[in-house]
């Protein structure tokens, strides 16, 4: 097992002295054991210092992580609890984001627009999360709804009206999540012990909640185009139709 002088042990974790006795001030890090009046730290001290780097890198406070040592002391697996924290971090989509340019997207929605109108329109989108200004290029983060975008476009939808219906139904989206997540948050993890025994099982539960909400809504939304676009063209059909018999009987007569 390695020894280290507090100084060597800032060098080799990658922190500072000044880190260091912070945190055994705040009981994240155990004293170390003293020869004569020299504290020497071991293993176990350099692989706390670095879980409580990773930690900090991911966004804990030092009271969250103080929380998890605490756990980490009474036997129980943090290993389970980072595992919860990937899950909830990870994104849902697998889509990979795109870049463009100004005149690209010109080019896609507003070939004949001008200039202020173009601004306004890309400030909406901006706002939208649908583009990303990055130094003189866009992200993209997902190409799919750029794509439908443009093909409503190029199908003579306005682009105001794209932007428009994008919204509502970003909206709509975010109210089946909340009711998704009440749902299991009602009756699977409200009492769980997040920091604790809990953990693996409910990064397991949040995990299978990925396919889960596509497999409930899909076949909802398939169902539902079907209904009305076949209601609404039928009507408009069935219109059609009936002006066509009563021009063939005029013409008859």
């Amino acid at each position: 097992m390695g020894e280290y002088r507090i100084d060597e042990l800032a060098r080799t974790a990658g922190t500072t002295v000044r880190n260091i006795r912070s945190y055994q001030d705040r009981g994240l890090l155990p004293p170390p054991r003293l020869r004569g009046r020299v504290g020497i730290y071991d293993d176990a001290h350099l692989a706390r210092l670095r879980l409580i780097g990773q930690m900090l890198e991911r966004g804990y406070t030092l009271a969250n992580i103080g929380d998890l040592v605490e756990a980490w002391e009474a036997g129980r697996d943090v290993g389970d609890v980072l595992g919860l924290e990937k899950v909830l971090t990870d994104p849902w989509s697998d889509e990979i984001p795109a870049w463009t340019t100004y005149d690209e997207l010109v080019g896609l929605f507003g070939p004949d627009r001008e200039p202020d109108d173009l601004a306004a329109l890309l400030g909406r989108a901006v706002e939208l999360g649908l583009v990303e200004p990055q130094g003189d290029r866009y992200r993209i983060p997902s190409p799919r709804l750029l794509h439908v975008g443009a093909e409503l476009v190029a199908s003579g939808v306005p682009l105001e009206a794209v932007l428009s219906i994008a919204d509502e139904i970003r909206r709509d989206c975010e109210v089946i999540a909340d009711r998704f997540v009440d749902l299991v948050n009602e009756h699977v993890i409200k009492d769980a012990d997040l920091i604790g025994e809990d953990a693996a099982r409910v990064a397991e539960i949040v995990r299978r909640m990925r396919p889960l909400v596509q497999m409930v809504v899909n076949p909802f939304v398939a169902r539902a185009m079907e209904k009305r676009v076949r209601a609404d063209l039928g009507d408009k059909l069935e219109f059609l139709l009936e002006g066509q018999e009563s021009l063939q009987k005029d013409t008859a007569l």
